[in-house]
């Protein structure tokens, strides 16, 4: 037998997940390797970096595909549950579930879109046979990266009001405000709704202040331009020219186009936003593997 790629996986992976229970995500694994009577060998082959067993990878891609369509959920931290949709769609009883089937589904097709994975097979080898392997290279990179931020985004969402205030003076401190961790934990103020509000230094020196607001909303709770214009207010009454207005969820077209009279200046960070700073200043994430690509120094074979 041999290992079965990522898409053969998905409906066994939901299958296991029909009694409606939570799942252990390393409890499955065991299982599927069961299921498709994999060796001893084969569950312990690794991927070509030598940082994960072949099959585990597949199971994982094939439980963000699933969870992406709306089949699974993720409970809690390492577990999984099958949805209602899904319970409908192994009632159907699939003969198989891959990335085609699962496109009848909305919110995949978005997925695949921000990670450009909804390619044929003859765009796939039109790719390999007229992009570098450099660029290969970067548009995987850049798939694994929108999928990141995605599980990010998602997991920001759900945390504590005091997490999430923690996390932004975090990510303002490593992007070079604050001075340090000490001193911009100081200057924020802490509310009652779900988020806060404070200042931080612009730099180590402290020669400007900038006024913060950030709001943990869910998805579908947009910020709207009344809200930006409150925040304005707020600056006007602190004497501040500068703010951050930093959501969880995203903001509407009118608070985008809103531009208020005076010197004011407001930078808006919606949550995919957040989510890329985040991975860009290595805050809530940590390096699974480093590629380095090298190329022949042709200095070092000069002779003359």
């Amino acid at each position: 037998m041999y290992i079965p790629d990522f898409q053969s996986i998905m409906l066994p992976l939901l299958e296991i997940a029909s009694d409606k229970k939570n799942h252990e995500f390393r409890d499955v694994i065991e299982i599927l390797t069961k299921r498709f009577k994999l060796t001893d060998e084969q569950k312990q082959e690794l991927l070509p970096s030598g940082k994960q067993p072949i099959f585990e990878n597949r199971t994982g891609w094939a439980k963000t595909h699933l969870k992406k369509a709306g089949l699974l959920n993720y409970p809690k931290r390492g577990c999984i549950e099958i949805t209602e949709r899904g319970i409908s769609v192994l009632e159907e009883k699939p003969e198989k579930i891959d990335m085609k089937f699962l496109k009848r589904f909305d919110e995949y097709n978005e997925f695949l879109n921000l990670t450009n994975q909804n390619k044929t097979e003859d765009e796939t080898i039109h790719d390999i046979e007229n992009h570098t392997p450099e660029e290969l290279i970067e548009t995987a990179f850049q798939n694994i990266k929108r999928t990141l931020a995605d599980e990010i985004l998602e997991k920001i969402r759900n945390v504590t009001p005091t997490f999430f205030e923690r996390l932004v003076v975090d990510l303002l401190v490593k992007m070079g405000y604050g001075g340090s961790i000490k001193d911009a934990g100081k200057a924020i103020g802490k509310t009652n709704d779900e988020g806060i509000d404070g200042t931080i230094k612009e730099d180590k020196l402290g020669l400007d202040i900038i006024y913060i607001q950030a709001k943990r909303w869910k998805e579908g709770n947009v910020v709207g331009r009344p809200e930006i214009q409150k925040f304005v207010g707020a600056l006007a009454g602190q004497g501040a020219k500068k703010g951050i207005f930093i959501t969880a969820s995203s903001f509407s077209k009118e608070a985008l186009e809103y531009a208020p009279k005076n010197e004011t200046k407001i930078i808006m960070i919606d949550g995919i936003q957040l989510a890329e700073l985040m991975i860009e200043y290595n805050v809530g994430v940590s390096n699974q593997q480093i590629y380095e690509i090298k190329k022949m120094d042709s200095d070092y074979f000069g002779e003359n």
